[in-house]
C-alpha cells in the first residue's frame, strides 16, 4: 500500500503540483467517514502507478483549499499532469472506473 505525503499549506500544495509530472492529491476531512473508508482503497489502487506522487490534504487544516480548487464536498481526488488538472473525482468514487481513468492517463504520460 502506498503512503501519502501530508501537505499543510496552499504554498506546499502548489509546489507539490508544479514539481511533479504526475501529482495526485487526496482531500478529506477528519469527520468524513467516506473519506476514511476510501483512502485505503485509493492507496491500494495506486500501487502499480509508481511515477504518480501522492499527497493528502486535510480540508480542516487547510481551509482555503476549498476556494483554491473549487471544492464543495469531500473526499476529492485530483490528478495533475504537468501542473494541469486531468482528473477529478468527488464524494462517491467507483474504484474500477477510477483505476481505468488513472491507467489511461498514466499510460499516455509514462508509456
Amino acid at each position: 500500500m502506498r503512503q501519502f505525503t501530508n501537505l499543510e499549506s496552499i504554498e506546499e500544495i502548489d509546489k507539490f503540483i508544479q514539481s511533479n509530472t504526475l501529482a495526485f492529491i487526496y482531500i478529506s476531512r477528519p469527520d468524513c467517514s467516506v473519506c476514511h473508508g476510501l483512502m485505503p482503497q485509493v492507496q491500494e489502487t495506486m500501487v502499480p502507478f509508481t511515477e504518480i506522487k501522492m499527497a493528502h490534504i486535510s480540508a480542516a487544516e487547510v481551509e482555503e483549499i476549498a476556494g483554491h480548487f473549487s471544492i464543495f464536498t469531500v473526499p476529492v481526488l485530483l490528478l495533475f499532469v504537468n501542473g494541469k488538472e486531468y482528473l477529478r473525482e468527488a464524494r462517491i468514487v467507483h474504484m474500477d472506473l477510477f483505476e481505468d481513468k488513472i491507467r489511461k492517463i498514466y499510460k499516455n504520460v509514462v508509456g
